[in-house]
């Protein structure tokens, strides 16, 4: 379904749990970041209100897993330390096309969107098969669902809004190069690392 080119190696949960302070500090701060992204997105497409209407949902979702997350953090006597970068999502920032059309320039943040939106998932699926603490497995089991659910909004909206644009082709384009930005992570305690 997600169409990922490269899984991750079920051995990155175990790298996650020898420091659940660290990922879930920088879950709580990935899930900010999916809010401000969608925010961003509405402030420059105010004249859509189909999009603006579906990504006000997703901000606000995103917000409520961001407090979950730090609720957790908070119950378990941890420290929620300071935002981290997340320098996979800062990488394939880079492969958005600039310059191009407003029309371009959306479908391709909305298909920015969905990458990320689609990696997290496949993440979640991991944390939730692989993890031995039972509340995190469900977590993860219970956002991998939202994640999917987010995936398919931005992909939609990128075909929705991209006449005259190749979105399937550009899409293609997209996990292509996803999948040798990933091939340098997996090896961190953090969402995407």
């Amino acid at each position: 379904m997600l169409g990922l080119k490269l899984p991750t190696d079920p051995y990155w949960a175990k790298i996650v749990e020898s420091n659940i302070e660290e990922v879930l500090t920088d879950h709580a701060w990935c899930e900010q970041k999916a809010a401000t992204n969608c925010i961003t997105i509405i402030i420059n497409n105010s004249e859509k209100p189909e999009l603006v209407s579906a990504l006000l949902d997703i901000a606000k979702e995103e917000v409520e897993h961001f407090k979950m997350v730090h609720d957790i953090i908070l119950e378990r006597g941890l420290t929620f330390g300071r935002e981290r970068r997340d320098n996979y999502v800062n990488e394939l920032a880079k492969f958005m096309k600039k310059g191009e059309s407003r029309e371009k320039a959306l479908v391709d943040r909305l298909l920015f969107s969905a990458m990320i939106e689609a990696r997290s998932c496949e993440r979640f699926k991991v944390l939730s098969d692989n993890v031995q603490d039972e509340e995190l497995a469900k977590f993860y089991y219970d956002l991998m669902a939202s994640e999917a659910g987010h995936y398919t909004t931005f992909l939609g909206f990128a075909k929705k809004y991209g006449e005259g644009i190749d979105v399937d082709k550009r899409w293609k384009e997209w996990l292509e190069y996803e999948a040798g930005v990933i091939q340098n992570y997996g090896k961190e305690e953090s969402i995407h690392g």
